[in-house]
């Protein structure tokens, strides 16, 4: 069996380079053949910019922040004879926010993936924890090095446990030489040695122990402290040799040249060996006990050294039943006494060394490498392609849905109206509010209590009402922006906030639920229906369409009301028939934003006249909308850096979530005017955008404020949870639950539906 291993690979000089060299080497040597190229192939990460002569078991490169090479490499292995892939994750080895690239490559494996954290958190960020949940739904197994990450994937981020395998980090199997014949090779006899090995950076502590030596070069002034190990490359990029500089100028301010010495390189296997043998105590003062896995202190109990350590997690395992001793974070005088008695007493220095050396030989690289093998062997025999079919054949699986919840809606909302932007899940004050939104929020509030009955949902309306009057001027037209101190900031709004403005207000008059509401809305809509004759661009006409049409619902005799829907139609016909070509049916000559309104507006103008012209441009045109927006497994709308001109390709970002309501709401009246199922299960398609079916498979529902993340960028998620983004998502919420009920309802009425009605959504 080949398995496919993705990770950083020497030369290049990382960590996570070595243990994925070492696992290869490993795996291999549990098999009969022993070559390399028979059973594992490499798909390297390297940073920008560099080039490495790798070994002939390479077979694929991935530049770390070009996001076209790991869809690259998921087809490299999707096409090779590999049977497993197995993943060394470490969140800053791979491009976009806290390595967010990696995941569609994940998604789009055909075969079964094992994944290795080598970080897990306690407390991930937002991106952080939504790339670890996706990766533990993608993998068939999860392998940690330690018990504490197995309870953190499994308490924190929901991972059940019998995904997760604990299988420690290996060690390489070297012939261990004497402790003196060690000294004698490097020159040390007669020396105490004290190491510290690994790429440096700050987080090492080593000032700790640096500032303990006073005391302890006092009793043993034969002491020496060997820092072993190169700068760590990125540290290296950012702050130079900093901190290198630092340690050193507090080397010669404490008058110990003579027991302190820096080896700046990045040592072979074999040589840090023949240190780690040479060295009487082994040192890892780390600031912080945030590390849940430590390959150096591996190295250094797998070769039998006593060590020392701050307890850091996965010391506190490592070192536990006499297999070393632990002090306090920064408490240099406490590491002072223990180092003091440990050289002061051979036979616990040997107690130390006997226990960890005994220790070590359990976790040599042959073993682990077995269980690695084991695993593979046991996930390609059981894992299975997930199903097309959903598990009860429904369109829509409403299990998958968030629990309904307005609290973030309510929190961005005041006695003035809701507020445009937040910072994160906070709002942001001083960006005001505008009519857009505050129509926007309208809408939500009355479908919300339309579809539960939903008592809050039915006191944020009067809020949004007023709003909306208060921003109507004498002569019926609205402005659009206020500030916080409830200043006006223009004159007039765009097309599109009055378009908005008269969709609440005709979905309002529709489904208005007291009289109260109704009168005051027939109000502001007709003192604003002298301004629908001065509309002119697409998507102005489009939302005041589908405005006209929910109040055509509800009075349907006013012939001068179908008039006026009428000629806003022909604007947008007019506009497809001097765009439309062969390979470009759309109504301009690029698609940019909120695309899915404008057929949405021609459907739902249908419905009220049964134009079968108007029918036919609005299919014509969400079909092509659909074959440029709609892939394999997820929806990708048009991004806004760029847009989609005619005769290119689409910007794949920033997608934003008004897009994806607008495709929602398109399939949801495309399902009303069709009754076929399969706009049932594209619509929830959609939807699964919010909650990571999409480009980078990362949610924007924010689970713990109950807002959405405003936006899709190159690099992750944008963290702000703005009034657009939050409201398009309950928007989309309702619609799917309504959806949901009206599907029950039609087929219940016609369990013989045709065949293409019946497609399931994988």
């Amino acid at each position: 069996m080949k398995i496919a291993f993705i990770g950083t690979y020497p030369p290049r000089q990382c960590g996570i380079g070595t243990f994925t060299n070492n696992l290869v080497k490993a795996v291999v040597a549990n098999t009969d053949s022993k070559k390399i190229s028979k059973h594992a192939m490499i798909v390297a990460i390297n940073e920008d910019g560099q080039h490495y002569n790798y070994p002939d078991e390479v077979k694929h490169v991935i530049r770390q922040n070009h996001q076209r090479d790991y869809i690259d490499a998921a087809k490299f292995i999707n096409y090779s004879d590999a049977k497993v892939c197995v993943l060394e994750h470490e969140f800053g080895i791979f491009g976009g926010d806290d390595g967010v690239f990696i995941l569609p490559l994940l998604h789009r494996l055909e075969v079964p993936l094992i994944v290795t954290f080598h970080t897990v958190l306690r407390t991930p960020s937002y991106t952080q924890r939504s790339i670890v949940e996706e990766i533990g739904k993608k993998a068939a197994r999860i392998v940690v090095m330690s018990k504490r990450a197995v309870d953190f994937l499994a308490d924190i981020y929901k991972i059940p446990r019998e995904k997760i395998a604990l299988i420690e980090h290996g060690v390489p199997e070297f012939e261990k030489i004497s402790h003196k014949q060690a000294k004698q090779k490097h020159g040390l006899t007669g020396r105490k040695i004290l190491l510290t090995f690994g790429l440096l950076s700050r987080n090492k502590g080593i000032e700790t122990a640096i500032n303990a030596l006073p005391r302890v070069v006092e009793k043993h002034p034969d002491l020496l402290y060997i820092v072993l190990g190169a700068t760590h490359p990125n540290v290296l990029k950012q702050t130079g040799d900093e901190y290198r500089d630092y340690l050193k100028r507090l080397v010669k301010k404490l008058g110990l040249e003579k027991n302190v010495h820096f080896n700046n390189e990045f040592v072979s296997e074999t040589k840090l060996f023949e240190y780690l043998n040479a060295s009487d105590i082994y040192l890892t003062p780390y600031l912080s006990e945030a590390q849940i896995t430590s390959g150096t202190l591996s190295y250094a109990v797998g070769a039998g050294c006593a060590v020392v350590s701050t307890p850091y997690w996965h010391a506190q395992e490592l070192l536990a039943d006499d297999r070393g001793r632990l002090f306090d974070f920064k408490n240099s005088e406490q590491l002072a006494q223990i180092l003091n008695h440990l050289l002061d007493d051979e036979d616990q220095l040997a107690l130390l060394r006997k226990n960890a050396f005994t220790y070590g030989k359990k976790i040599r690289w042959p073993k682990i490498g077995k269980q690695y093998l084991n695993l593979a062997n046991y996930v390609s025999d059981n894992w299975e392609k997930r199903q097309e079919d959903d598990a009860n054949g429904q369109p829509i699986d409403i299990s998958l849905l968030p629990a309904y919840n307005l609290e973030h809606v309510k929190r961005l909302t005041d006695d003035t109206g809701i507020v445009q932007h937040a910072k994160y899940g906070i709002p942001n004050l001083k960006e005001g509010y505008c009519v857009d939104d505050n129509s926007r929020a309208l809408l939500m509030a009355l479908m919300a209590y339309r579809q539960n009955k939903d008592k809050d949902a039915l006191r944020l309306m009067p809020v949004y009402l007023s709003f909306i009057h208060y921003m109507q001027r004498e002569n019926g037209d609205f402005r659009n922006f206020l500030s916080f101190s409830r200043q006006f900031l223009d004159e007039y709004g765009s097309e599109d906030s009055f378009g908005r403005t008269i969709w609440a207000l005709g979905y309002l008059l529709h489904f208005a639920p007291n009289d109260s509401f109704r009168q005051i809305g027939r109000d502001i809509f007709f003192h604003s229906t002298q301004h629908f004759k001065e509309i002119k661009s697409i998507r102005g006409a489009a939302n005041t369409i589908i405005g006209i049409s929910y109040y055509l619902k509800e009075v349907q005799n006013d012939e001068g009301m179908v008039q006026e829907m009428n000629r806003l139609v022909g604007i947008i016909t007019s506009n497809y028939e001097q765009n439309k070509t062969d390979d470009w049916k759309w109504f301009e000559k690029q698609m940019s934003y909120d695309n899915a309104i404008i057929p949405l507006a021609l459907f739902s103008a249908y419905e009220i006249t049964g134009n079968e012209k108007v029918f036919a441009i609005a299919m014509e045109a969400a079909e092509f909308l659909e074959s440029q927006t709609m892939k394999k497994d997820y929806f990708r709308p048009i991004g806004n850096k760029g847009w989609l001109k005619k005769g290119e390709k689409p910007a794949d970002f920033d997608q934003q979530s008004i897009d994806v309501m607008a495709m929602i709401l398109l399939y949801n009246q495309m399902f009303l005017v069709s009754k076929k199922r399969s706009y049932i299960e594209k619509m929830f398609l959609c939807y699964l955008w919010f909650l990571g079916e999409n480009s980078l498979r990362l949610p924007l529902f924010d689970h713990e404020t109950q807002g959405c993340c405003d936006g899709l960028e190159t690099n992750g998620v944008n963290r702000n949870q703005g009034a657009e983004s939050t409201l398009a998502y309950w928007i989309s919420h309702v619609t799917i639950l309504s959806a949901q009920e009206k599907e029950h309802i039609y087929m219940s009425e016609q369990p013989a539906a045709a065949s293409e009605n019946n497609l399931k959504i994988s």
